[in-house]
């Protein structure tokens, strides 16, 4: 027999379970390094998410960072960024004294990162901490990394040490041909001269991710889950392409033929020219596209979930001639999604990926997330055209929908308001959100980004301070001044707090999961 009752109770029983969580990289928590850590304010900020009954921290790209101090530009794909070792904890095992850490200069601004000190003033540190490492027998845990990390940490350390050895040139700028190409006599030359060099950045690894999965366990255990971000692309200057350069699209020297970007759009009028070098995705179908998956294999130990930064690169890419100055004379060209990710269902079954499809979504990017089944992103800042109906606008969201006020590629809330918004906009958002008396528009879009359908909602830290453009994380298509934003103690207020909480609970996306402690 006919039944709306059937078709409605199924209908719910397909929507996923709402939650919410919250956006800040670790580089953003406070502390006395110079930079946030994996140590105390890592787990009291786990403790804050429990109390206010999130589900998520979110947060960008573990990796280590180059020049221009970007987590979407890393050395390797698989190695964690040192910089985040908290140093307090290796006092406790015994491979620090509190006298190493005496006069050392991490930078005068506690609300901002200063990448060169930190830079500067760390690897001294790291060095004692390895020596005393080294010094007390190393460890069966030690052993156990290596062995299971071997596929990359190997290269990992050997591609660092020689960069540092010829003053921290990328690979293809390197003088000696023959280590530019891995030949294995010249090789094991550079692996003799530098295994002093080698073992510590081996060893540092192994520092970072004792440390992250502890504090991932302690999450996990809490009721909180990690949001990773995987960048699709890598970066030119990384152990992965010097070891694979056959799976990218190079010249005889190995360099990049044409390099990553997006095309003009609504952050820039010349597209964006990000260098990362172009897969020759012919080579990885013909492998199996064993690359892949392998990364994506090690992101889930180290994420519950994971983003990855451009989908629509799966569908197809901009490809821009190696040497352009923008992105203008740029050129789509089709990708392999689907095989891709049937291959990678195939070998490492159903994941918990969420598609950033933010840009120039085509027929067959919807069809790709479609098939895939990976929610896609919304984004209110997006939304507020007085003139058209966008599908940002939380009227036009689906359950299977990530929604946030912004990304770390948006102004703050304050600062997109007062700074680009023109007037006729603020006044159709104000009568959008129906926004009150005296409620700030932080609160505003907070009420409507909780209240939408879509299953999981998400805000950044800057915007729940309700700070302007100064915390701005990143300003797209330039170089300098980026990443460096950090909260400092004291900013995050019971009052803050109790907002959020309140906030999680009207509109129903608590985690009942969460386990508080220190309440």
């Amino acid at each position: 027999m006919f039944s709306w009752t059937t078709i409605i109770q199924q209908r719910y029983r397909n929507m996923k379970e709402r939650q919410s969580g919250v956006l800040m990289h670790i580089s953003s928590l406070p502390g006395r390094f110079g930079i946030g850590s994996l140590g105390r304010e890592a787990y009291a900020f786990v403790d804050f998410l429990a109390r206010t009954k999130q589900r998520y921290w979110q947060i960008l790209p573990l990796g280590t960072t180059s020049y221009g101090d970007s987590p979407y530009q890393s050395f390797s794909a698989f190695a964690g960024n040192t910089h985040f070792i908290d140093l307090d904890l290796l006092i406790e095992k015994g491979w620090l004294t509190s006298e190493d850490l005496e006069g050392v200069d991490f930078g005068a601004n506690p609300a901002e990162v200063d990448y060169e000190k930190i830079f500067l003033a760390r690897r001294p540190i790291l060095e004692k901490a390895v020596a005393r490492f080294q010094e007390s027998g190393c460890s069966e845990e030690y052993a156990a990394f290596l062995n299971e990390n071997g596929f990359w940490i190997h290269t990992f350390a050997e591609y660092m040490a020689i960069k540092e050895s010829f003053g921290l040139q990328s690979w293809t700028e390197w003088e000696d041909e023959g280590i530019r190409r891995r030949d294995p006599e010249v090789l094991e030359a550079y692996r003799s001269r530098l295994t002093r060099e080698m073992d510590y950045h081996r060893v540092t690894q192994y520092f970072f991710f004792m440390q992250w999965h502890q504090l991932k366990a302690y999450a996990n255990e809490h009721g909180i889950e990690f949001v990773g971000d995987m960048p699709i692309y890598i970066a030119a200057d990384s152990a992965d392409m010097w070891a694979n350069p056959h799976f990218f699209k190079t010249d005889e020297e190995g360099k990049p033929r044409v390099v990553a970007g997006c095309p003009p759009d609504a952050f820039s009028e010349i597209g964006q020219l990000w260098g990362n070098p172009i897969y020759d995705w012919e080579a990885m179908k013909a492998d199996g596209f064993t690359w892949w998956i392998a990364r994506l294999r090690e992101s889930f130990k180290l994420y519950d979930m994971v983003r990855i930064d451009h989908f629509i690169g799966f569908a197809s890419f901009w490809e821009i001639p190696a040497g352009e100055e923008t992105a203008v004379n740029g050129y789509r060209v089709e990708a392999p999604g689907f095989e891709l990710f049937d291959a990678i269902k195939a070998e490492l079954g159903d994941l918990n990926i969420i598609a950033e499809d933010l840009g120039s979504v085509t027929d067959k990017v919807i069809e790709l997330r479609e098939r895939t089944g990976f929610p896609g992103m919304k984004v209110l800042q997006f939304a507020f055209d007085p003139n058209g109906d966008s599908i940002e606008l939380p009227h036009n969201h689906r359950n299977n929908v990530v929604a946030y006020t912004g990304t770390h590629d948006n102004h703050t809330i304050k600062g997109w308001y007062e700074a680009e918004m023109g007037p006729e906009g603020r006044d159709f958002l104000d009568k959008y959100s129906n926004r009150r008396e005296g409620e700030s528009i932080n609160q505003a879009m907070f009420r409507m980004l909780f209240s939408s359908v879509a299953f999981m909602a998400i805000v950044t830290m800057q915007d729940l301070l309700e700070l302007d453009g100064s915390a701005r994380m990143n300003l797209p298509n330039t170089v300098g001044g980026n990443w460096v934003w950090r909260m400092t103690e004291g900013q995050l207020t019971p009052e803050i707090e109790a907002n959020l909480l309140d906030l999680t609970e009207t509109y129903r996306r608590v985690n009942h999961r969460a386990k508080v402690v220190n309440p």
